[in-house]
This record gives C-alpha cells, sequence and structure tokens, in this order.
C-alpha cells in the first residue's frame, strides 16, 4: 500500500475529502518522524512500536576490492510488530 492508497482509503472509510486525508496522513508520519528525531519510541497498540537503534562505528571491508573502509556510526530505524499482527500474519 502506497502513501496515495492509504490517503485514498481514509477519504473512504471516514467520509473526509482528499485534502482533509492527506492532512491527517501527513500529521501522523510527521509525529511518527519527528519522536523517532527526537529519540522517542513510537507505541502504536495493536499495530507496532517504532524505536531507533544506534550502531557503533566499525572497520568495514569492500567485497569487490578487499580494502578497509571505515564506517562511521549510524542510527537506524526499527519497527517491531505487534502480537496481534504476528498473529494474524501467522495464524
Amino acid at each position: 500500500m502506497t502513501k496515495s492508497e492509504l490517503i485514498e482509503e481514509l477519504s473512504q472509510r471516514a467520509g473526509l475529502n482528499k485534502i482533509a486525508a492527506t492532512i491527517v496522513v501527513n500529521t501522523v508520519f510527521d509525529a511518527i518522524t519527528g519522536a523517532l528525531a527526537n529519540g522517542e519510541k513510537v507505541e502504536i497498540r495493536n499495530f507496532g512500536n517504532f524505536r531507533v537503534k544506534e550502531y557503533d562505528a566499525y572497520t568495514g571491508r569492500n567485497p569487490r576490492t578487499g580494502d578497509s573502509v571505515d564506517v562511521p556510526s549510524k542510527r537506524m530505524p526499527y519497527f517491531k510488530a505487534s502480537k496481534a499482527i504476528f498473529e494474524l500474519l501467522n495464524g
């Protein structure tokens, strides 16, 4: 499902016009990304948890040339599905 499909689904189910549905979807996404940028955990009941994992810097290897490469530390978003979604997918 794409963002535009989500907007279309929201407008049909909630009886909103597409402009209002777009504002709602963008607001939710902005709130989630803002919280993650601040290092906060986002929990949506019966859906899942979003959080940020921090990875330390390390020395990697270029597989093509075999040269050592310094990989900087980074922060990556992580999503863990709720038990309800897991059970829905796995029966």
